[in-house]
């Protein structure tokens, strides 16, 4: 099904990216997307980041409750499988963690989470909210992911546990795509990254990881590349810094193995709907 401009708008995209089964990428503005059809979707979900709930001067509880009715839309539209939020589900806080856990839980779908330095809980008081630990993995159906800790419960930024890592990548190599979420980009690439090569040195042999995914630089909602590995980000849910619009990503994968990823700007997508267009 061919998107013309003004549908394209209407979904409010920001850009998308097209990854092929043999991992070529290829980027494309609003007049040259094609969107798969529906049928051809054989996983599909959303990643927002960010939401620093709690954050003085800022509206969270709304923002939260925008986030969460935009994401349960497109679930009932397109279909998600289960959302993930990128870490920074606080901000410092950590007496707001039962009251942000409170409105993820509105989510309509499964979700997960990973942590982030706004996230100063210790590992335990993490494991027992979110019953998971700062590392772990799970799969669906023949994708495999990979959840991995940047930051320590003061916020100091770290790099995953690289023997950790290893194992997991080993454990998921079998699977025809892998995916990793990490809070904090490990280069050196935006403003706020953590270079970790052992790490990136992982990545590049890795052959089934079609793409990571980062929060933390509220600035960045797009696509880098390092040794034929896509690294991407996704704006920001909350916050008072980043780019002029919240917005989240949402994931396809394929039948065809193809994997399809586009950033969503879902203020726009309400704007058009509405015969305004901003």
């Amino acid at each position: 099904m061919y998107i013309n401009r003004r549908k394209f708008l209407q979904l409010g995209f920001r850009s998308a990216v097209i990854i092929s089964a043999g991992n070529a990428m290829q980027s494309f503005a609003a007049a040259d997307f094609t969107m798969p059809r529906k049928e051809e979707v054989l996983l599909r979900f959303a990643i927002a980041s960010d939401g620093h709930y709690g954050q003085p001067g800022t509206a969270f509880d709304e923002m939260h409750k925008e986030m969460v009715a935009w994401i349960n839309a497109e679930r009932a539209n397109r279909g998600v499988d289960f959302t993930f939020i990128n870490g920074d589900l606080l901000h410092d806080d950590p007496a707001m963690l039962p009251l942000v856990k409170q409105q993820w839980d509105m989510l309509v779908m499964p979700y997960h989470v990973s942590h982030g330095n706004h996230d100063r809980v210790n590992e335990n008081v993490w494991e027992q909210t979110w019953n998971t630990r700062w590392h772990y993995a799970f799969e669906h159906g023949d994708t495999g992911f990979i959840v991995l800790n940047s930051a320590d419960d003061s916020g100091k930024y770290i790099c995953p546990d690289a023997g950790w890592t290893k194992e997991q990548l080993a454990k998921y190599d079998h699977k025809k795509q892998l995916f990793v979420f990490m809070h904090i980009t490990p280069f050196n690439w935006t403003k706020a990254g953590l270079p970790c090569p052992e790490l990136v040195n992982m990545f590049g042999s890795q052959k089934n990881l079609k793409a990571v995914f980062h929060g933390h630089d509220h600035d960045q909602d797009n696509v880098k590349e390092h040794e034929n590995k896509y690294y991407f980000f996704d704006s920001h849910a909350g916050g008072n810094w980043g780019t002029p619009y919240r917005g989240y990503r949402i994931v396809e994968v394929l039948k065809t193995g193809a994997i399809v990823t586009y950033q969503i700007n879902p203020v726009l997508k309400t704007s058009v709907n509405n015969n305004r267009i901003v």
